[in-house]
């Protein structure tokens, strides 16, 4: 049985349909060569200022908790506006300061660099809120609903791919160039490569706008809805399993087994080549098995690459574990996306975005705090990174009882595949 319902949507202008297309895979392509900047080695430059795992929790939590608060002004900032994308602009240049603010650090005394560049990337979260809301409507508006899964695939496997030749190179660079000069530079690079991405954005235009509210019956409410209930579950129980060690792994590497910058690009090439490689594979995946299963199974085998990063006894034996970690998240993320967008009605697109993202932003803000507070502990790095990997697995296994129940677990009856 398929894991969606079926969504009538009005005619689209093909042409416009396909510029669409290249334009937002352009959009990710400049902005995964900006983004290992911040996603990469912002932890890393975290740690050489001496930063805890609690602090480094928080990097990863904050921005989370932040974009949740603010996202629910998306649907009041998009009424001030008569077309979608104009409404992403300013939103959109304010998330990327994330890639500008942390430049600044060295400018600071020594003991407050650290707190600034997790302030850095809160404040960009302030307006990463609205535009992330309005960037997944704009997603689900540009294209036609059966071509959804080929662009995100496609989009996926430019992102993993430029962005692992992105860490790559921008790893030769900071082992090359001094610091803290080093990382300045890389920040401003990166912030100037964002700023294309914006621009390829900007120029897409909609071709399946959100229509405006029935008056004939009362609008439906996304947590009045059995299938967002299902969906809501299903992310919630994926990212704070995936994430609750995310944080860790980046200490694991740098201060227990001694990864310098290099090494942490060829852990990221090896990572996001196999993510972009099964990322071309998912479309033919959720057409076999169904955007559930496949969430499942990722999940299952991010725990597998968990337990592999925690008892690696030297740094080669990691490439392992990223590997099948890049491959396995990168599915599952695609899948949890179209399996949101399949599910949920073109009419109040805006509502149900709002609330999908707030749930993933509360949960990505949740799991980091998990591992990084056990972390402090009188527990182990490792040993705290072996539970999260049974986190992982138990996810999976929660995920598969959600998807083969047919019995009013979220309050509605509904097929499943």
């Amino acid at each position: 049985m398929s894991d969606t319902n079926h969504i009538e949507v009005p005619p689209v202008d093909l042409t416009q349909s396909r510029l669409n297309f290249r334009l937002l895979v352009l959009d990710i392509a400049w902005y995964a060569v900006a983004f290992p900047a911040v996603a990469r080695f912002l932890a890393v430059h975290l740690i050489r200022l001496d930063a805890s795992a609690t602090l480094l929790g928080w990097q990863a939590a904050l921005p989370a908790v932040v974009a949740l608060i603010t996202s629910s002004f998306a649907g009041w900032w998009r009424g001030h506006y008569t077309s979608l994308v104009p409404a992403l602009f300013w939103p959109s240049v304010g998330y990327r300061m994330m890639f500008l603010l942390p430049a600044f650090a060295p400018f600071l005394p020594h003991d407050w660099q650290a707190i600034w560049l997790v302030m850095a990337v809160a404040v960009a979260a302030i307006p990463q809120g609205i535009s992330s809301v309005l960037f997944l409507v704009a997603l689900r508006e540009s294209v036609e609903p059966d071509r959804l899964p080929a662009l995100m695939s496609r989009r996926s496997m430019f992102f993993n791919g430029l962005f692992a030749v992105a860490t790559l190179a921008m790893g030769l660079w900071l082992e090359v160039i001094p610091f803290p000069v080093n990382y300045q530079l890389m920040y401003l690079a990166a912030f100037g490569l964002s700023l294309v991405s914006l621009y390829n954005m900007m120029k897409i235009r909609p071709v399946i706008e959100e229509p405006p509210p029935r008056t004939d019956r009362p609008a439906v409410r996304p947590w009045q809805s059995p299938t967002f209930r299902r969906v809501a579950f299903v992310t919630v129980v994926m990212h704070i399993a995936f994430f609750s060690i995310t944080p860790l792994v980046t200490l694991r590497l740098v201060d227990e087994l001694h990864a310098d910058e290099a090494f942490m690009s060829i852990f990221t090439l090896a990572e996001l080549a196999a993510a972009a490689t099964f990322a071309a594979l998912t479309p033919r995946l959720v057409a076999r098995i169904g955007n559930r299963a496949i969430i499942a199974g990722g999940l299952i085998g991010t725990g597998i690459a968990g337990a592999i990063l925690a008892a690696a006894p030297s740094l080669p034996i990691t490439l392992i574990g990223a590997a099948i970690s890049g491959a396995c998240w990168t599915t599952a993320a695609i899948s949890a996306f179209n399996y949101f967008s399949q599910s949920t009605p073109v009419e109040g697109v805006t509502r149900f975005t709002t609330a999908y993202n707030q749930i993933v932003m509360l949960s990505i803000f949740i799991g980091p705090l998990l591992g990084s507070q056990l972390a402090e502990t009188a527990l182990s790095v490792p040993t705290v990174m072996g539970m999260g990997s049974v986190l992982r697995l138990l996810a999976g296994v929660i995920i598969v009882a959600a998807m083969s129940s047919r019995v009013r677990w979220f309050g509605g009856r509904e097929p499943v595949g």
